[in-house]
């Protein structure tokens, strides 16, 4: 299944079977941060859909950030990510998008610069798919291990001559990923997505063949990941706008 619709998400959710979608990659309007044709959502209706409809094991990425009002952040992606939780699925790691930069509100004269938003990941019990990415340089690479390694107890445990092993090139990556975000002004979008961030997230949390949703899909990045990355994908806004430079550049 392909498709890109135009609708409620929560009401086309709900013609998807039970237990189809193996990962949903997403960023929902959040604290009125960014006007997304004035359009908003039920939270708590939309992620008893989301849990209906992902697979065993399956994931959501869920990227929010929270505004600031009356000197305050209103800790609503914490919120939200509690409900998840409340409802099933299992907070599987926070992770952090830096995004590098910032847009100055004025709010630097009481705190530091915002750069990051969360990204929570969400599985469905037991997670079924992870392909870590490993693109970490090693500064190590090609020397033997030695000294010792902290187990999970917090014992300090030698290596010895048996289990040296040389380092690898590139390590694991880490779960704060450094992403810039998209600059291009030609498509109208208030928040797309960096197509590597999405493209990195598919990667890690799905296989070949596999079905990707977003359901507020946007400009379609999520989409377009999905199609080159040879997944299947479906995609959902209420705007037209949205669903018509989805289709364009899914084209």
């Amino acid at each position: 299944m392909n498709d890109l619709v135009c609708g409620d998400n929560i009401q086309v959710l709900k013609g998807l079977d039970d237990n189809c979608i193996d990962l949903t990659v997403t960023s929902p309007p959040y604290d009125g941060l960014r006007d997304y044709n004035g359009y908003s959502f039920d939270f708590e209706s939309l992620a008893k859909q989301l849990y209906r409809v992902t697979k065993d094991g399956g994931v959501i990425v869920w990227i929010v950030n929270d505004s600031t009002k009356d000197g305050s952040e209103t800790g609503t992606s914490f919120r939200q990510a509690l409900h998840f939780k409340d409802i099933g699925f299992r907070l599987h790691d926070t992770m952090i998008w830096n995004k590098g930069n910032f847009t100055d509100t004025g709010s630097l004269r009481v705190r530091y610069g915002g750069v990051f938003e969360y990204m929570f990941i969400l599985s469905k019990g037991k997670l079924k798919s992870f392909n870590a990415i490993k693109d970490r340089k090693n500064k190590h690479f090609g020397t033997l291990q030695h000294g010792t390694v902290t187990q999970i107890t917090g014992e300090k445990k030698r290596v010895t001559t048996h289990n040296k092993k040389l380092f690898s090139e590139y390590g694991q990556r880490h779960n704060l990923w450094n992403v810039t975000p998209c600059k291009q002004r030609a498509i109208k979008h208030p928040a797309r997505f960096p197509e590597k961030l999405v493209h990195d997230h598919i990667i890690s949390w799905s296989n070949e063949k596999d079905l990707i949703l977003d359901p507020f899909v946007g400009s379609g990045t999520t989409c377009k990941m999905a199609k080159q990355l040879n997944r299947n994908y479906i995609g959902i806004d209420i705007s037209q706008e949205y669903i018509d430079i989805a289709i364009q550049r899914l084209e």
